[in-house]
């Protein structure tokens, strides 16, 4: 190769060198810059990723910081918490599901004496163990080992009882444990010492408080015996003098010291009444009454007070409302006596107002009655209204007291209502007068037929005559309930001035100013009015000696009830036709009787012709007047027994029933009564219960099996001064029949002997005829 070849061949291999060379150089160029955008970017990233750690560190730093805060808090908490359990003086402690002892407060420890046993890791078990081998617990009666397995058998059980443990220093701790749904159980250990002491306390309390409670009643009980005992002679001997023929004076005496006598029972019965109330040991019986005929029995009773007072008792009972019900009859006597007996107190002028209504009750199943007395009396202070219901509480200051009484009247019948189920109210102006009332729902014997209410055919037209203008309009009312067409005035010279056609009746008032209700109906009679006419009478039997009694229809007791006034408008229609009135002829007045004449003279009865009668009838009158001229055997005596140790009670007996023809026998204790009934063989027996030796109680169990023995059951009636709630009750079970409460009361006295007697025996009242026994 020349050299020219090998210099262009260099030349050649240096441009290839220089063309690869510059090729590398331009990769190199492309690689870096590639490199370089590369590192741009890591740099970048490494930016962004020191950005992100530095804000990671910051965030693990502030978390860091936020835990240490939070786990100081809750270090704290727990402090606090625990200070707050080791500070309270009730244990609490924590076991495991393995009833190992987790912690526990150092109330909780101090129970234990501070035993170093007693720690965190113990079992519940050697505690019980250490609470009976160091006698920590009174076990009481058990053992130990019995104590210790009824603690485990409640420890073990899924909800353990709370249960008391008393300390060997006569502290008391109330366990309470809790199980967690892990087994964990939480125990708390209230110290009750206090409050098991504060109960003895309170138990002894009680059993005082019962004890002076029976006692009250003890005393309540010997008290009303007590006092029972002399008022029957006192009574029992002012009824007696009342009986006998005295100067007008006198009969005042007897009077006050009977009304004053029986004033002081009624105070009696009233503590005794809320006495029993307060012990909760009053009963109500439940049987069938009529209301109507209680409220218008009330208002009979009331009447007399009322007329000396000059005011007017008027009755309002709802012609719509049943009259039976099912209740307690003496109860509910009771309130409305109460109520209405205070109307009258205080009430000087005008009326007084018992009103009677009553609805279906909404559950069907008896009749909501409202009862309420309205007077005119003096009122109840807005202020003192509330107050009158109190125990022993009056209107008046007990200082300067124009009213008598015990204060106990309205609390004792606000307690009955209550205990019926029922409600007082009342509403009162001062010095305008006052309304009381309850409200009872009792179920009704019968449902309210309205057809009762039916008038007779041919009564349409009633002319009501009446001075009081409260009473005409619930007359008015009433009748006109009855479909009747009623006209009413107030006076008897009105009704005669007035035009009376088309009346069928004249219902008139019996006391009436200027001119009664029979010079009314003498007055119709003499101008030939002949519509028949009804008096309203209080006391009808006091009106038939009334000349004009003659005239008049039928007198109807006033206030009226139903079923009287229906049958006398029955009555009358029957008797009279308002259509054709045929005046009665005056009858010839009938020869006087004259006594009976002497024996014909003998001329006369020879004019007589007599007959010869049969032999047979010879022979029977023969006979007859053989039996005849027998002796008759005289029934005998009625005997009576009475035992009583007092000897006022005896003679206030013996006066009751002198008139009595009976033979009449004392005992003067239960021993006496017992033997005198063995040969004396009475026909009734009246026996005192508290006696010396042997009461009436055991006296009539060894009456009653000597009875048993001879077959000849006789009455035995208790006389006593026992009147609380349960003596009437534990005295009939002794065997006895009828229970009596002193003072007695004659005609109570004289009802039994009458009912007892025999009929061998004579009728004790010698006015009836023998044989009527």
């Amino acid at each position: 190769m020349t050299l020219a070849n090998k210099l262009a061949e260099e030349r050649r291999a240096r441009l290839a060198a220089e063309r690869l060379l510059g090729q590398k150089q331009a990769e190199l160029q492309a690689a870096n810059r590639k490199l370089g955008k590369h590192a741009l970017a890591l740099s970048e990233e490494i930016h962004e990723t020191r950005a992100v750690v530095r804000t990671v560190r910051d965030e693990n730093a502030r978390v860091k910081s936020d835990l240490n805060v939070a786990q100081e808090k809750i270090e704290q908490a727990e402090r606090r918490l625990w200070h707050s359990i080791n500070t309270i003086e009730d244990g609490f402690a924590v076991f495991d599901s393995d009833s190992k002892m987790i912690t526990a407060n150092s109330a909780w420890l101090s129970a234990f004496d501070e035993l170093e046993a007693v720690q965190p890791g113990i079992s519940y078990f050697e505690i019980l163990q250490f609470a009976t081998e160091e006698g920590l617990v009174d076990v009481g009666d058990a053992t130990p080992a019995a104590w210790r397995k009824r603690m485990l058998d409640r420890w073990q059980s899924p909800a353990p009882e709370p249960v008391v443990v008393r300390l060997w220093n006569d502290e008391y701790i109330k366990l309470i444990d809790q199980r967690g749904s892990g087994g964990d159980v939480v125990c708390l250990a209230l110290r009750i010492t206090d409050s098991v002491r504060y109960e003895k306390k309170l138990e002894a309390a009680r059993v005082l408080a019962e004890a002076a409670n029976e006692a009250k009643t003890s005393f309540l009980a010997n008290m009303s015996h007590e006092i029972r005992t002399p008022m029957n002679g006192i009574v029992g001997m002012a009824d007696l003098l009342i009986d006998m023929d005295m100067s007008e004076e006198q009969q005042l005496y007897a009077d006050t010291i009977k009304s004053s006598g029986e004033a002081l029972l009624v105070i009696i019965n009233d503590v005794l009444d809320f006495s029993k109330i307060e012990a909760g040991k009053l009963v109500l019986i439940e049987e069938e009454f009529d209301l109507e005929r209680c409220t218008h029995e009330l208002i009979t009773l009331m009447q007399t007070n009322a007329c000396e007072k000059g005011i007017d008792l008027i009755v309002d009972f709802d012609l719509f409302v049943p009259r039976c019900y099912i209740g307690d009859p003496g109860r509910i006597r009771q309130v409305l006596t109460n109520l209405l007996g205070n109307a009258v107190k205080f009430t000087e002028k005008g009326h007084v107002i018992l009103r009677v209504t009553g609805t279906p009750s909404p559950e069907g199943n008896g009749t909501d009655l409202h009862i309420s007395i309205e007077d005119t009396g003096i009122g109840i202070p807005a202020e003192k209204v509330r107050h009158i219901f109190g125990e022993f509480n009056q209107v008046e200051n007990a200082h300067n007291r124009k009213f008598e009484g015990t204060g106990l009247g309205l609390a004792i019948s606000q307690r009955l209502v209550e205990l019926m189920g029922g409600k007082v109210w009342v509403e009162s102006d001062e010095g305008q007068g006052s309304t009381f009332g309850f409200s009872i729902t009792l179920p009704a014997v019968d449902a309210f037929d309205i057809e009762t209410l039916k008038t007779p055919e041919g009564l349409n037209t009633v002319l009501v005559v009446h001075s009081h203008r409260i009473n005409r309009a619930i007359l008015k009312r009433q009748l006109e309930a009855m479909k009747l067409n009623v006209r009413a005035v107030e006076s008897a010279a009105v009704a005669l001035a007035m035009d009376r056609t088309g009346i069928d009746l004249i219902l008139t008032e019996y006391t009436m100013p200027k001119m009664d209700g029979f010079e009314l109906t003498e007055a119709l009679f003499e101008a030939s009015d002949l519509t028949p006419v009804m008096v309203m009478s209080p006391s009808p039997s006091k009106t038939v000696t009334e000349p004009a009694h003659k005239h008049v229809a039928t007198v109807l007791s006033w206030p009226l009830q139903r079923e009287g006034l229906l049958s006398a408008l029955q009555d009358c229609a029957d008797r009279f036709d308002p259509r054709v009135v045929q005046p009665e002829t005056e009858k010839a007045p009938e020869p006087e009787t004259k006594p009976e004449q002497a024996s014909p003279p003998v001329d006369v009865l020879d004019d007589i012709q007599v007959e010869p009668l049969p032999s047979e009838a010879v022979t029977a009158l023969v006979s007859f007047a053989s039996k005849r001229a027998a002796p008759l055997a005289v029934p005998r005596q009625m005997r009576v027994l009475a035992a009583d140790d007092n000897k006022t009670n005896r003679l206030v007996f013996s006066k009751m029933v002198k008139a009595l023809d009976i033979d009449l026998q004392f005992a003067t204790n239960g021993v006496e009564a017992v033997s005198l009934y063995e040969n004396f063989q009475p026909d009734v027996v009246f026996m005192d219960i508290s006696m010396p030796e042997m009461d009436g109680k055991e006296a009539t169990r060894r009456i009653r099996v000597a009875q048993i023995r001879s077959g000849r059951q006789v009455p035995m009636i208790a006389m006593t001064a026992h009147a609380m709630d349960g003596d009437r009750e534990d005295i009939l079970a002794a065997g006895l029949d009828v229970f009596l409460t002193k003072p007695l009361k004659k005609d109570l006295i004289v009802e039994q002997i009458t009912e007892a007697c025999p009929p061998e025996a004579r009728h004790p009242h010698p006015d009836v005829a023998v044989g009527q026994s």
